[in-house]
């Protein structure tokens, strides 16, 4: 039983992606969520779960217990990914809020007028601060959501403020915080009892040294150094007609022969495309000044990264790795020495794949380029930032919805680390190998 006031409230928990960093530091929160799976995901990680319609639950039970509240509404209804009918209802929603903030509940009038009946959750958020407030609760709120929701959360940040919150709206690049995706997001942060303002970037676009005016900040992930691929210092090895990226622990001759029509799974199997290490959990530490991979993990004989590359004669076909974000004809395509673009899932199972393109120094390609491999739900987890070794449950499809609906749980940990009342930093929360 939960007792005392120093609970976290997450409405629209998923999979995990607010409560990994929070569970790591001992701080106990409540995840709602609907869908099976997700509940499923939570439960083999541990974390305190209530399977339920955020909509229909009695928002009044938190009141007097809860220090933090956490949402993260339902996406699909605004993202760029789908119908986008959430825009449309936009006024609707708007009118919600209004009315839910004042007491007023005409959820159910104004859902019948909805054109995604999705979209009226983005104002649910607002009946469970409603009835917190009551009682002078949370002392905090973060919400994150797609970034067309940013005018919604305009209309939050004006309602907490008259509740006596400080409160800090707009967009974060999940790249500028060691995320290996640049993933945007629209984020609101509110404090009743600090400033609230938005977490300083620690990485960028280009690395920037150290100065009087403060310390550095590194080079964005890639989704390489993320995965275990190969140095990130020095390209990212090309592959012959087929072979994997990256190269054994110690570096050595091409994955397979010139010409052999192998698949990235076949690299797994064969121990020539290293895994990302098992996470033992989120750290936080002081970043006092721009660092790459091998000043954050050294540069050890048995690190991959620090292995040389695998070379190549001039006969053979050559290609480089990238991976394609969606099925969709204008999806982002990046090298792997980039930081992957959002990863979204729709219907289908997997809809991110890894895919060739020839090198420069590749004028006559003999043989046709490797087939687009699916990205495995391992994959996407950690370009997401989860544990390499998170529990996912449920099928392909359902991991991936999980993985692609959920917040990375690096840029949560940025977001949270000025709430919690601990000696933390919250320059450089890191995964720790």
């Amino acid at each position: 039983m939960i007792t005392g006031r120093d609970l976290v409230v997450d409405l629209f928990a998923g999979p995990g992606g607010w409560s990994v960093p929070l569970h790591r530091v001992g701080i106990r929160d409540v995840g709602l969520e609907w869908d099976e799976w997700a509940c499923k995901t939570r439960a083999a990680a541990g974390l305190l779960t209530i399977r339920t319609d955020v909509a229909m639950y009695p928002c009044r039970v938190f009141a007097g217990r809860t220090r933090g509240f956490i949402a993260s509404p339902p996406c699909q209804a605004w993202s760029r990914a789908g119908k986008r009918l959430g825009l449309v209802d936009q006024p609707l929603v708007h009118q919600a809020v209004a009315d839910l903030a004042a007491g007023l509940d005409t959820r159910r009038k104004l859902l019948t007028a909805c054109r995604d009946e999705r979209s009226l959750l983005a104002a649910e958020p607002m009946r469970y601060l409603h009835a917190l407030n009551t009682v002078g609760e949370p002392d905090w709120v973060a919400m994150e959501e797609v970034p067309d929701v940013l005018p919604l959360w305009g209309q939050y940040a004006a309602i907490l403020r008259g509740w006596g919150f400080s409160v800090w709206t707009g967009i974060l690049n999940a790249a500028d915080y060691g995320v290996p995706q640049t993933r945007r997001r629209a984020i609101l942060l509110a404090s009743r009892v600090r400033t609230a303002v938005p977490p300083a970037p620690t990485h960028a676009r280009v690395a920037e040294p150290e100065s009087l005016f403060g310390p550095g900040r590194a080079r964005w992930v890639s989704m390489a150094e993320a995965l275990g691929w190969g140095a990130t210092d020095r390209p990212v090895p090309t592959v012959c007609a087929g072979g994997g990226p990256g190269g054994g622990p110690g570096g050595g001759p091409e994955p397979f022969p010139s010409g052999a029509r192998k698949t990235l799974a076949d690299a797994r199997g064969r121990g020539t495309w290293a895994a990302a290490p098992v996470v033992e959990g989120l750290v936080l530490k002081p970043q006092t000044r721009g660092a790459g991979w091998s000043a954050r993990h050294g540069t050890r004989g048995d690190n991959p990264a620090s292995g040389p590359a695998p070379t190549f004669t001039s006969k053979a076909t050559q290609w480089t790795w990238a991976l394609r974000s969606n099925n969709q004809t204008n999806a982002t395509v990046r090298s792997l020495t980039e930081p992957a673009g959002t990863l979204f899932f729709g219907h289908r199972a997997n809809e991110c794949t890894w895919v060739t393109r020839p090198t420069a120094v590749a004028q006559d390609q003999e043989s046709p380029p490797p087939d687009p491999i699916r990205i495995t739900a391992a994959e996407a987890g950690i370009l997401q930032t989860f544990p390499a070794d998170y529990p996912w449950a449920g099928n392909k499809g359902q991991q991936f919805s999980q993985i692609g609906n959920a917040v990375p749980p690096r840029l949560a940990a940025h977001l949270l680390a000025p709430h919690l009342d601990r000696t933390l930093c919250a320059d450089d929360f890191t995964l720790a190998a």
